[in-house]
């Protein structure tokens, strides 16, 4: 019988003789200095970066820095050197894939995802604040049987956890046509345990990112993973040793390992948990990780988790298509009396789902009728936003757009397991009274699919919809007494802090000042407070000695001045789930804009994780901020140095979303007409020479500006 330590060692040998087998042969068939890199990251071999401070850039880097990975591997009979040998374990592990990626961008064709981008990091950032993903677990191994494997997979899935799969289980799931991908949350990382390193690459970057953790400050870094990232790993029988020394970093983190296997295994307790009842591996992984789950019980007949909001319904696979681009078609929330309400009545007013050819186009209406006390009219477009996400959490339905261009997909498997409009009504009122049940006490939804209502009723709706736009666009900084601060993120970039005013809304674009407003009348304590702004310094720069006071005060200490308009003057602080990350372009004297979803170069000769890695973490970078899409157009954007008219390149599509609000801002700020044409894009530069003749030819404003240096 051999020692737990003694596995975690011998592991660590296959492990390391792996990477350095793989090593060797990528220098014969590459030579030294080959390149060598993660695709869509600024933070090199993550775990390199954390663990031991080294920017790997080429494969004979790679090679010089393992002698020093090796010493990693100490061999002592203490916890701190089983500790050390796992993340050791993981480097090696790295040094393996990097490996193949130094030979191709893509070395898994598709089949699995392998190494995770920057950009996915990021884009988890707002469910992990908000908690629609409460934590990750790793699965690795073989279950009992197929169908066991898909249970245990989509248990997570409806409790919101992330799932990372390991091995023969991907296989398993497959086997069973299990829908599988980074935007339903379930991800297929590799058929082999060494691929764990993107795993833990991906936590590494989130410390570095969210949390501001510097590379190699080892301390911090298990501080933020233990504390911050609620993560835990299931293991099938059998273990081998090299999975026991993965294991050994793994419980290093704080993330503990829930196995079957009793053969030389040893419990720990809350760090190495022995299940021997598979079934029961997801209600022991959450009590080991301390993890409490708040589930409203939706009465619908598929799945309902956050987990399932990215999923996409594709027109081979849907039963219907409720198109609000082609039919009449909204959704509207209306306050009205307590007693012009039937609590939770649900009426469909026009044909079903079932009564309708399958494959078939047409509208949709959906009035949402709420009373309350405690509620007012400016809760109504805040429910409204959220039917999104609502009603994308059921499995196989699929919601795009809002007010009356939105359209709502139900597939043909959904359909088949009982889903009818009626379910929609369902969603809604459950998580309406769930969600905002201290300002709504009764809730009525009717659904109407008669092309004649809809025609009738799209015109009633659009009445309010303009009167609610004609109020917003009077709401101004300057006509309101109070800002909002937002400390969602807080969870994972404990020191950064968003104001939120009514024409800056938060940098993940997910929070806009009526949100906020909302947010602090429903929770007085929670995560939205208010922010005077009655003593102002420089109105211009966008500074208040009370905001300045509030930042202070929720940053912990971190933080004693912010601008609101300035991005060179104490720029508001980013967390690392921004939409857009703005930066100073020199040679033009303008400004770059890029988006989370761009993975081209910018002129600047850095792509989007190379600018993000620029600020997140809560800390302040003159020249660089982070910010949501909508404040692009906003006449505060940038104020302080001139405005929008500094915008000198945008990716294309993120400069055709955002064209017509933006070009309605420079006609009316500063007489330019039709401004985005004179924003250049990919289609026509990606270096600063290239630019600048670009912004010549079209006498871009920015060429002519004061320096912002």
């Amino acid at each position: 019988m051999k020692k737990l330590f003694d596995r975690v060692f011998d592991g660590a040998d296959e492990m390391y003789a792996l990477a350095e087998k793989a090593i060797a042969e990528t220098v014969s068939e590459l030579g030294e200095s080959a390149p060598l890199s993660m695709p869509n990251t600024a933070y090199h071999l993550a775990n390199h970066l954390s663990y031991i401070k080294k920017q790997i850039t080429t494969v004979g880097e790679l090679k010089d820095a393992f002698e020093e990975v090796k010493a990693w591997n100490e061999h002592g009979q203490n916890l701190s050197a089983v500790f050390r040998t796992g993340f050791g374990t993981f480097m090696a592990a790295e040094a393996i894939e990097a490996c193949k990626y130094a030979k191709s961008d893509d070395p898994y064709e598709g089949k699995y995802h392998g190494h995770l981008s920057d950009a996915e990091v990021r884009e988890l950032g707002v469910p992990l604040v908000t908690n629609d993903i409460p934590g990750f677990v790793v699965i690795y191994g073989k279950a009992p049987s197929d169908e066991e494997a898909v249970s245990i997979i989509k248990g997570y899935q409806t409790r919101g956890i992330f799932v990372f799969l390991l091995g023969e289980i991907i296989e398993q799931a497959r086997r069973l046509d299990m829908n599988m991908g980074f935007p339903v949350r379930v991800v297929a990382v590799g058929p082999d345990i060494w691929q764990v390193a993107h795993i833990i690459s991906f936590v590494n970057r989130a410390a570095m990112i969210f949390g501001a953790v510097q590379p190699g400050d080892r301390y911090e870094l298990d501080e933020y993973t233990f504390w911050r990232i609620h993560a835990f790993v299931n293991v099938y029988e059998p273990v081998s040793d090299i999975v026991v020394a993965c294991g050994g970093g793994a419980i290093a983190m704080g993330f503990p390992v829930i196995t079957n296997d009793e053969n030389d295994m040893w419990a720990v307790p809350k760090s190495l948990i022995i299940q021997k009842t598979t079934e029961d591996f997801i209600e022991t992984s959450l009590e080991a990780r301390d993890i409490k789950l708040k589930i409203t019980n939706v009465d619908i007949p598929v799945a309902f988790s956050s987990a399932f909001e990215g999923e996409i319904v594709r027109k081979a696979d849907m039963r219907i298509d409720y198109d609000g681009s082609r039919f009449d078609s909204f959704e509207f929330v209306r306050m009205t009396e307590a007693h012009e309400i039937e609590d939770h009545s649900i009426e469909i007013i026009g044909p079903d789902i079932d009564e309708t050819p399958e494959g078939e186009r047409l509208g949709i209406g959906i009035i949402v009728d709420v009373a309350g006390k405690n509620m007012v009219k400016d809760f109504e477009p805040v429910f409204e936003r959220n039917f999104h996400n609502f009603i994308n959490c059921a499995e196989g339905v699929m919601h795009t757009g809002q007010r009356d261009i939105i359209r709502i997909r139900v597939s043909k498997t959904a359909f088949d397991a009982g889903f009818r409009l009626k379910h929609i009504g369902e969603i809604l009122y459950a998580k309406i009274m769930s969600e905002y049940d201290t300002v709504v006490d009764k809730c009525s939804v009717k659904i109407y699919t008669k092309p004649d209502d809809l025609k009738e009723l799209r015109k009633m709706v659009n009445e309010t919809y303009d009167a609610r736009d004609a109020r917003l666009l009077s709401l101004t900084d300057e006509s309101v007494d109070v800002f909002y601060n937002c400390i969602l993120c807080q969870s994972f970039s404990p020191s950064h802090v968003c104001i939120v005013t009514p024409e800056r809304l938060g940098l993940c674009g997910a929070v806009s000042w009526l949100d906020a407003k909302a947010t602090n009348q429903l929770n007085p304590q929670g995560p939205c407070q208010v922010v005077t702004r009655e003593r102002v310094i420089d109105p211009e720069i966008g500074i208040w000695e009370d905001v300045n006071e509030n930042v202070f005060a929720s940053s912990h200490g971190n933080l004693e001045s912010v601008s609101l308009y300035s991005i060179m003057v104490d720029p508001m602080t980013s967390c690392g789930c921004f939409e857009c990350i703005c930066g100073i372009e020199p040679y033009s004297n303008g400004v770059v804009i890029v988006n989370r979803e761009h993975i081209g170069i910018t002129p600047l000769g850095m792509t989007f994780p190379e600018m993000a890695s620029m600020t997140g973490g809560g800390v302040q970078t003159p020249g660089f901020m982070g910010h949501g899409k909508h404040f692009i157009a906003s006449k505060k954007f940038m104020k302080a140095e001139g405005g929008s008219q500094r915008i000198v390149w945008m990716p294309k599509a993120l400069k055709d979303m955002v064209a017509s609000k933006l070009n309605a801002t420079a006609k009316e700020l500063y007489g330019i007409e039709a401004f985005t044409d004179m924003i250049g894009d990919e289609t026509v530069a990606e270096d600063p020479d290239a630019l600048m003749e670009f912004l010549a030819d079209k006498g871009h404003p920015a060429l002519g500006m004061e320096p912002m240096f």
